[in-house]
């Protein structure tokens, strides 16, 4: 499974149009970790299909794409609208990015 992490907006717009969007691919992950991240990927994905991104001036904007066996799927939630399981998804990924 490959996930990539896009943000957009919010009060650093202008800086994040310059960075490319974050890629981790399970493949590279110990297995507990890679386990941990289908979890949250499976309970975030139902939320963000009923929650879409609001808007909210300077609100940032999340998109996490997951490709696995050959499906994309796209979930997309903003600081506004963000459900609890998309916060754990999108934690967990910074936390991941954070220490790379």
């Amino acid at each position: 499974m490959k996930v990539t992490l896009a943000r957009h907006g919010g009060q650093a717009a202008a800086i994040l149009l310059r960075l490319p969007p974050k890629v981790l691919d399970t493949d590279a992950l110990p297995k507990n970790a890679a386990a941990e991240l289908a979890q949250l990927v499976a309970a975030a994905a139902p939320a963000a299909e009923k929650d879409r991104p609001g808007r909210a001036r300077d609100a940032m904007s999340y998109t996490i794409t997951v490709e696995d066996g050959g499906r994309s799927t796209v979930l997309a939630q903003s600081d506004t609208t963000m459900s609890p399981a998309f916060a754990a998804l999108l934690g967990w990924l910074e936390k991941h990015f954070a220490q790379q």
